[in-house]
């Protein structure tokens, strides 16, 4: 999958363990350092592969800004470990135990921003035990998840504004083409969304989920109005287009909302449990099977399987946070899983991409949707039963 440049900025942590193995009192003689310089326009990375185990990057600022660097998982968007506030001038040091695999890393200048040089990084040799106890991988876990929902929210907001000014101004087109890219951070995390009350209402509920009482406001809302619907798919009533100043209101107030999510997220109390983790990959699966693998959930523009994707690329990542904690209690359940999940992956891969497009959902036969149903069933069977082994 296509590298994804990290987003965020996270309160005062110097540092996420990584669930890979955290590493709570490492020193820098745990391991050899990996030079990383950060300058204004480079990421410049000493080695691109190292043994596994205990790696320390040794990460120093010759720009002018504040920066960040990130060592990121095969998908680019995990974060398995930064470390941020690096000023001008200065070194700090990232520590992660690190198992075998493909990863990326990126820097921040600013702290803002897509991110410069992100480059492929392979860490190869034997897989090493988790350091700590249970409780310390937790912690690492939600510490990690956090960071996780932070940089999709955070270009969330980046996504919405540029999405927004075009609708606005009135540039259908650019605003059609950006629809289904600019939700796929808020598809990733909507449990998450979820979780702070009217907020998930007001940014994603579908026409028919919203009560007679109530103001229809967000996505949707905007998606009829882009996308705007024949008679016969409206109630036998002709679609009237908003006018601009009714854009204007609607698009500001996804903005608001957008922004609240990215300032709940951002909160210094923020955190996650362990089950919550959990049962955001079990509830995103849900989302597929109760609303993109049937076509209601983009019933206007037909891009279903944008969202799909996002979907799963958020319940991948949330199972891939606890992977390591649930194997060690039933490795058999992780065997599945990871089948399961590239089974499902690579079947919808057969219709497109983020990055390329997917096929309408209203050009899909009854047989694909039956098979991509399938597919999300043989998935959802197995992960339901993640959050009662990673708890018990």
């Amino acid at each position: 999958m296509k590298a994804r440049a990290v987003i965020t900025t996270i309160g005062a942590a110097a540092t996420l363990l990584a669930i890979t193995g955290c590493v709570p009192n490492a020193t820098s003689s745990d391991a050899s350092a990996i030079a990383v310089d950060s300058s204004a326009d480079a990421c410049s990375v000493s080695t691109n592969s190292a043994s596994s185990g205990t790696l320390r990057f040794k990460v120093t600022n010759s720009g002018d800004k504040v920066t960040e660097f990130y060592l990121l998982a095969d998908d680019g968007l995990r974060i398995i470990g930064e470390v941020e506030n690096v000023g001008p001038g200065i070194s700090r040091d990232l520590v992660v135990q690190a198992q075998p695999g493909d990863y990326f890393t990126v820097c921040k200048p600013g702290m803002v921003g897509d991110g410069v040089g992100n480059a492929a990084f392979s860490v190869t040799g034997d897989k090493v035990k988790l350091a700590g106890d249970e409780q310390e991988q937790v912690d690492a876990a939600a510490t990690n998840y956090v960071a996780y929902v932070k940089d999709q929210v955070a270009q969330l907001v980046t996504g919405t504004d540029a999405f927004l000014a075009a609708y606005k101004s009135g540039d259908d087109e650019t605003a059609r083409a950006s629809y289904a890219t600019a939700r796929a951070n808020y598809e990733r995390i909507e449990p998450v969304a979820e979780s702070f009350g009217d907020l998930d209402p007001e940014i994603d509920f579908r026409e028919a989920d919203v009560a007679p009482d109530k103001e229809w406001t967000g996505w949707h809302r905007i998606e009829k109005d882009l996308f705007p619907p024949a008679a016969a798919e409206n109630g036998g009533v002709d679609y009237v287009a908003l006018t601009a100043d009714q854009r204007s209101y609607y698009a500001d107030k996804l903005a608001e909302n957008t922004q609240q999510l990215y300032d709940a997220v951002h909160a210094s109390d923020y955190t996650v449990s362990i089950d919550a983790i959990s049962n955001g990959a079990i509830g995103l699966l849900e989302e597929v099977a109760s609303g993109k693998i049937t076509g209601e959930e983009e019933i206007w523009s037909h891009t279903d399987l944008w969202d799909f994707q996002a979907n799963l690329e958020g319940a991948r990542v949330a199972y891939e946070g606890v992977r390591d904690i649930v194997e060690a209690k039933d490795p058999e359940l992780v065997k599945t899983l990871d089948t399961r999940f590239g089974d499902l992956e690579k079947q919808l891969a057969s219709y497109g991409s983020l990055d390329s497009g997917f096929v309408y959902y209203n050009e899909l036969t009854q047989a694909q949707v039956k098979e991509l149903a399938d597919g999300v069933n043989a998935l959802s069977e197995p992960l339901s039963k993640l959050t009662a082994t990673l708890v018990a």
